[in-house]
């Protein structure tokens, strides 16, 4: 049933461009075919044990069973805030400048609701992760993409083009460094010119920086550290990636008292609280040693030097990715064309891999038409096994 009362469809009009998501058509397909997911960028072990025995002390405690304060336990307020001030020498207070979310992507929905009126539009970086698209259409807004384009090895952010696309109607910034699916960080340059523009043009900025661990090349700077910006930015981050719990959920935002309370009334209509107990363990998380962090980047760096090399061997024109758990690939030198829609349809029965069409993070879908998205968050054998398998490319 498409229609409803009236004879008006049932689906929100602003929503009727975002369908099934890629995601669960390409898990789907790896599914029924049997091949190796490398499309939903999810990892395949979980992350430590002592972080796992956390929560479940605190789920035999009682900790977090019952509903949790609004914006999340103490504990892990607490614990983000020394992880900022730690990590980036900046300051936030535990009590209002800290919101935990359920997961990152509750924490940009929730604030691009909150700060935005229908018309204003939104500045993305494109190609851009899918929700931010549909969080912007929910709340009336208008997404202005803002092209990553492929020079010297890495993706760039054309800082002319960004200025260029502020109007009088421009609210805010969306911004996420490291960046997904490119794999691109912005270099401390790039980012005082988006501080710069920001404040020239008194503008708010939302920063999503989940993969902030994930740094391979170059290093991770917090928008919220440079001149004028603390009081305008809401840093978003989560313990998924970092820690290896994708399904926990757990996120936060810290940002100034006016922008946790402006973000938080509309979050307490969302899911009001979740994950009590998880919320515990990942505050024993955010204080791990430095030696963790560092693991975590070596192991990964690995993997991604893996499959890096095993694309490439393949016939895929490859760019190593500074940041993330994300290779984006080329496919025009394999020969076949630029449909990477078709393409990643018909890899499963040529090689038995499933990779992610960047198309759909683009709105100028020609400029992502020929790019596709291979995840290197898998074990190290399975990894292996898509790169043999990925080398029949060629043999054909």
């Amino acid at each position: 049933m498409t229609q409803g009362p009236q004879g008006r469809p049932l689906l929100n009009r602003r929503l009727t461009a975002f369908g099934t998501t890629i995601f669960a058509e390409m898990s789907a397909l790896a599914a029924r075919t049997g091949s190796i997911n490398l499309g939903q960028g999810f990892p395949d072990t979980d992350g430590p044990e002592e972080v796992r025995e956390a929560a479940v002390r605190a789920l035999r405690a009682g900790h977090g069973n019952q509903y949790p304060p609004g914006s999340g336990v103490p504990e892990l307020r607490s614990a983000v805030t020394e992880h900022q001030r730690r990590l980036y020498g900046l300051t936030y207070d535990p009590d209002t400048e800290v919101l935990v979310t359920t997961g990152a992507t509750e924490a940009v929905a929730a604030a691009l609701l909150a700060l935005l009126e229908p018309g204003d539009e939104v500045i993305a970086l494109e190609p851009y992760y899918d929700s931010y698209a549909a969080c912007i259409a929910m709340a009336g807004g208008t997404r202005v993409p803002v092209t990553l384009r492929p020079h010297d090895g890495a993706y760039a952010l054309d800082l002319d083009e960004l200025r260029a696309a502020v109007t009088p109607r421009t609210r805010l910034i969306l911004l996420n460094t490291p960046h997904n699916p490119t794999g691109t960080v912005l270099t401390r340059a790039e980012l005082a010119a988006v501080a710069e523009l920001a404040c020239e043009r008194d503008l708010l900025v939302i920063t999503d920086e989940v993969y902030e661990h994930l740094v391979f090349e170059g290093e991770h700077i917090p928008l919220a550290s440079f001149p004028g910006m603390r009081e305008r930015t809401v840093t978003v981050s989560s313990a998924g990636k970092t820690f290896s719990f994708t399904g926990w959920k757990v996120g936060w935002i810290t940002a100034s008292r006016e922008l946790v309370t402006a973000v938080r009334s509309v979050k307490q209509f969302l899911t009001y609280v979740s994950g009590g107990p998880l919320q515990y363990a990942v505050a024993e998380a955010l204080r791990l040693p430095a030696g963790y962090f560092d693991d975590l980047r070596a192991d990964l760096r690995t993997k991604r030097d893996l499959l890096v090399s095993g694309l490439a061997d393949a016939g895929f024109g490859v760019r190593a990715p500074a940041g993330t758990y994300f290779v984006t690939t080329d496919i025009r030198p394999l020969g076949g064309g630029s449909d990477g829609f078709a393409f990643c349809r018909e890899l499963p029965g040529r090689c038995g891999v499933v990779a992610i069409p960047n198309a759909v993070f683009y709105d100028h879908r020609d400029e992502g038409a020929p790019f596709v998205r291979f995840a290197f968050c898998k074990r190290t054998e399975v990894l292996a096994e898509a790169v043999t398998r990925l080398k029949g490319l060629t043999a054909r």
